[in-house]
């Protein structure tokens, strides 16, 4: 039962990752298998087909429907431009004419002499997936899209907003719990990805957006604040999707929390390096956790160290319910009885012995796991 636990945050300076990089629709992969890649690499695309527009030309013409093949001017497969001339009638020894031009541009696609109607679809619109990262692609999906590996530090946070984003690490702090606020961004911070500490103010994140910053980093900040930087309350599903211009990743919560002082020492330690960044969250099934990722030349020394998933002696833990939400520890003991608590359940606990070094005991469920 030791492995009883919630998932918990990796902050780690050497992993390996795989990200799969999938189109909405079926498309077409334009990289191959064990090509070198960079964030901005296209390597899928894909076409949304145009909205279909139905013209009423013989009812625009005053003529019957199958009279329309004798007045049309335009065949199916023709492009067409926007005002271009579709059909025309004359009457009376060609005295009066009528005339029905195209709305949109686009492509005909159906001329019908049952309903009078021209069919026009409009222009597709393209997609593009990019590597997000540098590394390879480790594996291509035909028509689907790839999987690129990259080798480096991972850093995930507990809620972030914003989607895909690069830029190069910066220190915008000088420690775990100090607040970022308005004054420390300036304009030559535009397209970085600014690390803070405990707290990020509502002025430091307007003026983020502002000057352009490509990402933020922070322990935690107001949620108000948040709701009034979206302008819309955050709800339970996916986020990621918020039209914003920069990335946000909270390592810690909501409120007031130092960045854990490992999690800060890692970002410091790789200050300049290029980092790609996801706000994307989902806390119910499915688990996604916002990210925050510095691709690294391979590292024989870190190579062999493997993900511990288990709780044991000495494994760092985030305690994630009140009263001790937010702090970090490590594990003290693993008692194997079950406690009864306050609720009446009878649960596994763990003894942990906290930063301040005070031992507290709670609920194994309570608690996840810093992988490391």
């Amino acid at each position: 039962m030791a492995t009883a636990y919630t998932p918990g945050l990796t902050v780690t300076a050497y992993t390996v990752l795989r990200r799969p990089r999938r189109l909405p629709l079926k498309g077409s992969v334009v990289v191959t298998e064990g090509e070198e890649v960079l964030p901005d690499t296209v390597v899928a695309r894909a076409e949304i087909p145009g909205i279909l527009r139905t013209v009423r030309a013989s009812e625009r013409l005053g003529v019957d429907p199958d009279e329309l093949p004798q007045s049309v001017r335009v065949s199916p497969g023709d492009p067409v431009t926007s005002g271009e001339l579709l059909a025309e009638s004359r009457a009376f020894f060609g005295l009066f004419r009528s005339e029905c031009r195209s709305p949109v541009a686009g492509t005909v696609e159906i001329i019908s002499p049952v309903t009078g109607h021209v069919s026009i679809r409009e222009a597709p619109t393209p997609i593009e997936v990019s590597a997000y990262v540098s590394g390879r692609v480790a594996e291509v999906m035909p028509g689907e899209g790839v999987v690129v590996e990259t080798h480096g530090a991972l850093v995930q946070g507990i809620f972030g907003v914003g989607g895909e984003r690069q830029g190069r690490l910066r220190m915008a702090v000088c420690g775990p719990d100090e607040v970022l606020n308005e004054a420390a961004i300036c304009s030559e911070m535009a397209g970085e990805i600014l690390v803070g500490g405990a707290n990020l103010t509502a002025g430091a994140l307007r003026r983020a957006a502002e000057v352009g910053v490509a990402g933020l980093v922070v322990g935690a900040m107001v949620d108000q604040d948040l709701v009034d930087f979206l302008g819309y309350d955050i709800g339970v599903a996916i986020t990621g999707h918020e039209k914003i211009s920069l990335t946000l990743v909270l390592t810690e919560g909501f409120g007031s929390i130092p960045m854990a002082q490992r999690t800060f020492d890692l970002l410091r330690s790789l200050e300049g390096q290029a980092a790609s960044m996801n706000g994307a969250t989902q806390i119910r099934a499915g688990v996604i956790r916002p990210e925050v990722i510095v691709p690294r030349a391979t590292d024989l020394a870190l190579e062999g160290r493997a993900d511990n998933h288990d709780l044991s002696i000495g494994t760092p833990i985030r305690l994630i319910r009140e009263p001790y939400f937010g702090l970090l520890a490590r594990v003290a003991a693993l008692p194997t009885e079950l406690v009864r608590i306050p609720t009446g359940a009878e649960v596994r606990v763990l003894e942990a012995t906290l930063v301040t070094g005070e031992r507290v005991v709670v609920p194994r469920a309570n608690v996840e796991i810093i992988q490391c």
